[in-house]
């Protein structure tokens, strides 16, 4: 199954030289700063009390999908993951947040080379997708706070 979310990543490093270096401790907090933003936006998102309708974003009604969302900072710290974490009452084969934002056909069954066959009516209609929106809301403050910190964690030798 198709995993939704948002990844944030820096890319282009192909032109520079050795002599270049990164302070990955100074890339990774701004990682982690920019993944904040996003998330706290991606969580106002669908943090409004009320049935949502498709096409909406998500509602509110216990609050679990929005304590749920994460940001996961990669292990070399180029990247950003936000999605709600899966666990606990949703298994990691099941995350919620795919079939909020895909939908799922009443009856659909899952053929021998893994793609769903669509059938009958929807069960549950397709979601919008808020990572990506937050992100876009959020896309200038993001890349202020990315370019301070690649600006901090340059180091030329």
């Amino acid at each position: 199954m198709k995993r939704s979310g948002f990844y944030m990543h820096i890319e282009g490093f192909e032109g520079f030289d050795r002599n270049l270096d990164f302070d990955k401790a100074q890339i990774r907090r701004g990682m982690r700063r920019a993944g904040s933003v996003v998330t706290k936006e991606a969580r106002r998102l669908v943090s409004r009390r009320r049935v949502s309708r498709p096409g909406e974003y998500p509602g509110k009604g216990t609050g679990r999908l929005a304590r749920s969302i994460r940001a996961r900072v990669s292990r070399s710290g180029f990247l950003v993951k936000i999605e709600p974490k899966t666990g606990g009452d949703v298994p990691a084969s099941d995350p919620y947040f795919v079939y909020l934002h895909y939908g799922v056909r009443r009856g659909a069954r899952r053929r021998k080379d893994h793609k769903a066959q669509p059938a009958g009516p929807w069960r549950i209609e397709p979601r919008e997708n808020y990572p990506a929106d937050a992100l876009q809301n959020r896309a200038a403050e993001v890349r202020s706070i990315l370019g301070a910190a690649l600006a901090a964690g340059l180091r030329v030798r």
